[in-house]
């Protein structure tokens, strides 16, 4: 563990303390928004991001150990394993490093260089790496046998020898591996007769890049060109520079045996180094482009599930479509499916008046507050349809994303739901609660199919799984969750809860009732005192007896909040929000060994602010009146739109005509952008200018230099 805490600290720049606290809470069972939250003196105050980057290498480490125990073991079973080699394997901390000290003991199958041994050509090899013979003809003569009819024979099985020699030198694989870093070049090429099906693969037909340019989402999309069979990758650099170094290295001095080195170096590199550490460097790279793919998914899921959200209103939610009609739900303020039908305001039908008048009556007997309209097929002419219609009240219409609602129609959890309705209702239902709390119905869905991603499906399904759940988990108790209305799948993400946890609370809340105090959790089957510690400061209960169970005050703080009201000759509930009373506090007066001012601190604002939403504020967006298709854009024409998925190449635009445009890295501002995050963030609303429209392949190209 201290060693662990030393390699960690030294890489990220914190101290070793703050590493092996928080690997100690991990330990512990302790969650990253829980540690983050509430053992910032632990910590020294890390945040999540830092506390999942120990976490990420804590496990990277434990694996390497797991590793290097596997292969101690195999070396000492082979009666191999000497003090000193025991001693380089514990020395390193570097998974490449550490194969390549293995790799001259590991069992392998009948190599060439296998066989030249069991023909008794060791002695032959030796005698070559001596490098001091030129009459190698009389050397070789002595080992002509059956199985070695000449000497070119003899000398092939020496060389193959050395090759291997050569292949599991850990100095001949590192001088490969840095010729590699510095210059490898990776290259794509059609697959012979497959032009038309991999046509859109064009840009990589023949196609060159020094790999330590290449962004992750060009390797990716030659990777997945490379899976589908329709092109060959390839990832090396020129050969001379290995070879010549690895000459520099083996070969010593000018003698025929070191000519046969020199033979045997170069084949060792063609046959067995290369490909080894293109392999090595195929998969570090994918890796690395994973990472950043992964990375740029969960940023943007991030920023989608703390969306602004509309709250508790009544709505009234729109799936629009031509031919089947438009499903139409009302709900209550709390999400509750009141009413639902369909109207057909489109082509064929052309029930426009009838879907006025619907429209009306309903708005006035469900009291709706807002309209949400999906953005997907029939959305601008739905929308149009709506922003016509004079309401005798003042209302809200925004269109919603889509994006996974139809996986979540069809899902499990929408059909335990809904068990008596069809997908498009379920569907129209989740339309408008996304506008009313994003975050607790786009958790209900699988964040790969909600479409914010680059290349999702391409990489390591486990990495990403494990990341987009971290996100979600993070999201969801920053913000907290009301423990009375919370569904099962929100309750999920909540610190120290999980599936079975939150099956349970669900179930108890059914059979006693709302909860009345976050002590009632202790009553929950299988929650014990880990869990409720865990999970307890991220609940919620509106109208409990107690105000702190309203708020992120942790239960294990009430008595410190209590000694405050009493010393300011107050009640708790009259200290809540009251700023003149709060600014009387001094915090230094309740310090002390585990509570000190960075939770005070914590502490008091909450109090200022009790269970405040961190999530901004929901704004009406509209989209250009005069544009509706793709048709109708020309280069030239400033438009409003929003922002609805960020690459690492620039930013995806919806301007309202069923195809989103591409905003480039480049066109993002007046100044070098490196990161288009630094520039968009989702769901902004923007003004792009248009550069140009290609009706055929669908692609428009927006700027946002105006």
């Amino acid at each position: 563990m201290q060693l662990y805490s030393k390699l960690i600290a030294a890489e990220i720049n914190v101290s070793e303390k703050q590493v092996a606290n928080t690997m100690s809470l991990l330990d512990e069972g302790a969650t990253i928004p829980f540690i983050s939250r509430y053992r910032k003196e632990m910590t020294g105050s890390l945040d999540e991001v830092v506390i999942g980057t120990i976490k990420e290498r804590y496990e990277k480490l434990q694996e390497i150990q797991k590793r290097r125990e596997t292969i101690l073991n195999t070396i000492e079973e082979q009666g191999q394993l000497t003090d000193e080699l025991k001693a380089k394997i514990d020395a390193t901390w570097d998974a490449n490093e550490l194969e390549d000290i293995y790799l001259p003991y590991k069992p392998k199958r009948k190599t060439r260089a296998v066989k030249a041994k069991e023909r008794g050509l060791e002695p032959l090899a030796d005698i070559l790496m001596n490098q001091r013979d030129n009459d190698l003809e009389s050397k070789a003569l002595a080992f002509i046998n059956d199985e070695v009819p000449d000497v070119e024979a003899a000398l092939q099985g020496a060389r193959d020898i050395i090759a291997e020699y050569i292949n599991e030198h850990q100095t001949a694989r590192e001088i490969v591996r840095s010729v590699f870093e510095r210059g490898a070049v990776i290259k794509s090429r059609l697959v012979k007769g497959k032009e038309e099906e991999a046509a859109k693969y064009r840009d990589y037909f023949e196609f060159e890049e020094p790999v330590k340019r290449c962004p992750s989402h060009r390797l990716l999309a030659m990777r997945r060109g490379e899976k589908e069979g329709f092109l060959k990758i390839s990832v090396t650099p020129e050969s001379e520079p290995a070879i010549e170094r690895l000459n520099r290295f083996f070969v010593k001095g000018r003698t025929a045996a070191s000519e046969q080195v020199s033979m045997a170096a170069e084949d060792a590199y063609k046959r067995l180094l290369e490909p080894s550490i293109e392999n090595e460097m195929a998969a570090a790279t994918r890796e690395k482009a994973e990472t950043e793919a992964i990375r740029v998914f969960a940023a943007n899921l991030r920023q989608l599930l703390l969306s602004p959200p509309l709250g508790q209103k009544r709505v009234l939610a729109i799936d629009p479509g031509f031919r089947t009609g438009c499903k139409v739900v009302c709900m209550d303020a709390q999400g509750k499916l009141l009413h639902n039908e369909n109207i057909y305001p489109h082509a064929p039908q052309n029930e426009y008046k009838q879907a006025i008048r619907k429209i009306e009556s309903l708005v006035d007997a469900y009291k709706i507050e807002a309209i949400a309209i999906g953005n997907g097929t029939a959305s601008r002419e739905t929308e149009s349809l709506i922003r016509n219609i004079r309401f005798n009240r003042d209302l809200q219409v925004f269109v919603v994303s889509e994006d996974g609602a139809s996986v979540y129609s069809a899902s499990k959890t929408a059909r335990d739901e809904f068990p008596d309705y069809d997908v498009t209702v379920r569907g129209a239902v989740s339309i408008g609660r996304r506008l009313m709390d994003p975050l607790a119905e786009l958790v209900k869905i699988d964040p790969k199919s909600i479409g914010v991603g680059q290349y999702q499906h391409d990489v390591d399904q486990n990495r990403l799984k494990g990341s987009l759940d971290q996100v979600v988990e993070s999201c969801v108790n920053l913000v907290g969750v009301e423990l009375n209305t919370a569904s099962q799948h929100l309750l999920t993400y909540v610190s120290g809860l999980g599936p079975q946890l939150a099956k349970n609370i669900v179930e108890f809340r059914a059979e006693n009732g709302p909860f009345t105090s976050r002590k009632e959790l202790s009553k929950v089957p299988r929650l014990g005192a880990k869990a409720f510690e865990q999970c307890a400061g991220f609940l919620r209960i509106a109208g409990a007896k107690n105000p702190l169970d309203n708020s992120a005050v942790h239960p294990e703080s009430y008595s410190i909040v209590e000694n405050m009201a009493a010393d300011l000759k107050c009640s708790v509930a009259e200290l809540i929000s009251n700023k003149e009373v709060l600014a009387k506090i001094d915090l230094k007066k309740y310090a002390n060994e585990k509570v000190g001012m960075p939770t005070l601190t914590d502490i008091k604002s909450e109090l200022e602010k009790p269970g405040r939403d961190p999530r901004k504020i929901i704004k009406v967006f509209e989209f250009s009146a005069d544009v509706h298709t793709i048709n109708d854009l020309k280069p030239g024409m400033e438009l409003p739109g929003i922002v609805t998925n960020i690459t690492n190449f620039g930013a995806f635009v919806d301007v309202g005509v069923k195809q989103d445009g591409l905003v480039h890295i480049s066109q993002l501002a007046d100044k070098y952008v490196s990161d288009p995050n630094e520039v968009v963030s989702l769901h902004q609303h923007v003004k792009v200018k248009v550069l140009e429209v290609d009706v055929q392949r669908k692609r428009i190209q927006l700027t946002m230099k105006l």
